[in-house]
């Protein structure tokens, strides 16, 4: 499929049937960490950029292969919300199946009244907020020019008076560069204000396009909790485990969700192995046959091999 992937398993999300929405990277941010890698050029105004009928007719096709969905979650390669038309595809997805739909945003599109409109009828809105002040916001999101911290944070505002749904904000908690006590006071403070039903904590655990990116320390990580824990319920960040076992065609699986992340080598090999219960060989020489396509290579971060896309 071109625009479905998955289903991905996660602790927040359960077992989710990914949509992407976008040409890779389409962005407003350029993120430190973004696994996407640097925003090349920033795209900030709105588009169908692709058919919405054709990304309904494969979630159509992904939800009758995949019975067994906890979430359907629109993302996107880049800023989800730049897609005009999400509010069309929410609706009509939800006409399709009571899988509850959740929609993952960097939130800096939400001070228009049109995005927050669209969003209306999602079960779960996941934006970010990395920064509780405008020099680390710029720091760490680095915002197309026009976008600024100010109008972030009325946007984030403005959306949770109007949506009844869950909001659930996430935080990329990043070592020696968000994860002091001022920085994290001062994000306590602007989540007060927001009032988000939960904060998700997310860890750079894939690899990033700057070196200055490291995870924080445990004793940083139980600290982050304790502080933004006074401005609403914090969400460890575990991770959840892929799951191919429904997948019609392994090789076309690993290339939809490698193409828009980069994927831990063992959570792969294990994802494939629980395709093959009985036969751990089988599942070796399956892993070999897709690395031997050509399209993945092989990157290290934090000790651990990753696969990612081959782009030359």
């Amino acid at each position: 499929m071109t625009y479905v992937f998955g289903p991905v398993s996660s602790r927040r999300l359960g077992q989710s049937l990914g949509v992407d929405l976008l040409p890779s990277k389409s962005c407003t941010w350029n993120c430190l960490y973004c696994q996407l890698g640097k925003t090349k050029s920033f795209v900030t105004e709105r588009q169908e950029f692709f058919s919405r009928e054709e990304i309904l007719e494969e979630i159509r096709q992904a939800l009758t292969l995949n019975t067994n969905l906890d979430w359907v979650t629109f993302v996107g390669s880049g800023e989800t919300l730049l897609y005009k038309g999400i509010g069309w595809l929410i609706a009509e997805t939800k006409k399709l199946t009571t899988v509850p739909v959740a929609v993952i945003t960097n939130g800096s599109l939400l001070y228009l009244q049109e995005v927050r409109e669209e969003l209306l009828q999602a079960d779960a809105v996941l934006p970010s907020l990395n920064a509780g002040s405008e020099a680390l916001h710029n720091k760490i999101d680095r915002p197309a020019s026009g976008l600024t911290f100010q109008q972030h944070i009325e946007g984030l505002a403005a959306f949770r008076s109007q949506y009844k749904g869950r909001l659930w904000i996430e935080v990329m908690l990043l070592g020696g560069i968000n994860d002091s006590d001022e920085a994290l006071y001062d994000l306590a403070s602007v989540l007060k204000e927001i009032n988000p039903d939960m904060v998700h904590l997310v860890l750079p655990t894939r690899p990033a396009p700057e070196q200055q990116v490291q995870l924080p320390s445990d004793e940083r990580l139980e600290r982050a909790i304790a502080i933004l824990s006074e401005a609403a319920t914090v969400v460890n960040p575990l991770k959840g485990n892929m799951d191919l076992r429904k997948a019609p065609d392994l090789l076309e699986a690993v290339t939809a969700i490698v193409s828009r992340h980069p994927v831990q080598q063992r959570e792969l090999q294990k994802a494939v192995a629980d395709c093959f219960p009985d036969g751990s060989a089988k599942a070796d020489e399956v892993v070999q046959q897709i690395f031997a396509t050509a399209r993945f290579k092989l990157v290290e971060h934090n000790g651990e091999p990753y696969w990612v896309m081959r782009t030359a």
